[in-house]
């Protein structure tokens, strides 16, 4: 038997990410240069990276090189830790506590509950009316804030009741803040450094940064320590580490684009909104919509180079931001014309069906 026959079934299988272009370029026989990709939540205005020094690229990583510096500035809190993206803080976390219930909302951003399926514990789907109820009956309660993919949001002051709960018999409240740069306002990151308060943060969303793999976790000094050894050294590589710094520090740009992000994320929901495609949730990132023929909306999409997220339970897509004039227009375009030639149906696939009756939702 070979090696990867003998990895459990459950690790195995990867779990599904928007962005597998190429893949799309395949099922759909359009070349990759023709699609236009919404299926991320990507800022696709990312910050712009400038050329870097060349000891960036012939050094080792140092920790004293002021990244944690600019950090603490731009979070509120000297208590964070750099990683390799956030998916490093996500396997690793479940690593340090013994099996024990988590709470997650479902759905969410479905690498957490694998992550802490894979190790053992026993994760408790929520929806957003039984966390109060049930949370005396978990051990960990993991949020992603908002959320991915609903747009769901929880106040501060509610995150910050539930962790005292929790903490108060060791229990850890774990916020996932991927989609909150837009709206730091609503984040509790500054509260970070209480004992059974995690929160992860990323340049991926926001910064448009998702391929430096670069993310903080915010948490008090006793697991901090632990992550760190875990991680252990140059987790995050000297290139990336500098673009971060640099980005973090560019308040101009970051104040600029939380405008625009707004913008262009009411200008998404009341596009789909005119298609009969009405968002019941969504960031200035993304915006989400449940509808029974997501799949036939996603078909209709992807034959015309357009890639979209679909979900299966509940059936809803997720819509990224178009980057320019030109993607807003095509992204109208085949909206209107997969509902003209489906004369307003979407029993084929074609076109969505127009809900003359629904109200617009904002970003």
């Amino acid at each position: 038997m070979s090696s990867a026959e003998n990895i459990p079934q459950h690790l195995a299988l990867p779990v599904p990410h928007g962005g597998r272009l190429r893949q799309a370029a395949r099922d759909y026989g359009i070349p990759l240069a023709q699609w236009l990709d919404l299926s991320t939540g990507i800022n696709p205005s990312g910050w712009p990276v400038p050329p870097l020094p060349p000891q960036c690229w012939q050094r080792l990583p140092e920790d004293d090189d002021g990244l944690l510096e600019v950090a603490a500035a731009y979070y509120g809190t000297p208590q964070l830790w750099p990683c390799a993206g956030s998916q490093q803080a996500i396997q690793t976390l479940p690593l340090l506590r013994a099996p024990c219930r988590v709470g997650m909302l479902q759905p969410s951003y479905a690498e957490h509950a694998h992550a802490w399926r894979s190790t053992g514990h026993a994760v408790v789907p929520l929806t957003a009316d039984t966390v109060a109820a049930q949370l005396d009956a978990l051990d960990v309660l993991l949020l992603v804030n908002p959320n991915n993919p609903t747009g769901t949001r929880c106040t501060p002051e509610q995150l910050l009741a539930w962790h005292a709960r929790l903490a108060a018999r060791g229990g850890w409240l774990v916020v996932d803040e991927a989609f909150m740069d837009a709206t730091p306002q609503h984040s509790i990151a500054a509260h970070s450094g209480a004992a059974g308060l995690i929160v992860l943060r990323s340049l991926g969303k926001f910064f448009g940064l998702a391929g430096v793999r670069v993310g903080f976790v915010l948490a008090w000094p006793q697991l901090l320590q632990r992550l760190a050894a875990a991680f252990g050294p140059w987790a995050v590589n000297h290139p990336a580490r500098e673009v971060a710094r640099r980005a973090l520090l560019d308040s101009p740009w970051q104040h600029a684009m939380r405008h625009q992000l707004h913008e262009q994320g009411t200008r998404l929901a009341a596009l789909l909104h005119q298609v009969g495609l009405t968002p019941c949730g969504g960031t200035t990132l993304f915006q989400y919509v449940t509808t029974p023929e997501a799949a036939a909306v996603q078909q209709s999409l992807a034959r015309q180079g357009i890639l979209v997220r679909r979900f299966e339970q509940p059936a809803a897509l997720r819509f990224g931001l178009p980057g320019d004039e030109v993607e807003w227009q095509r992204l109208e375009v085949a909206l209107l014309s997969a509902a003209a030639c489906s004369a307003g149906e979407w029993a084929c696939g074609e076109g969505p069906v127009r809900r003359e009756d629904s109200a617009p939702t904002t970003a």
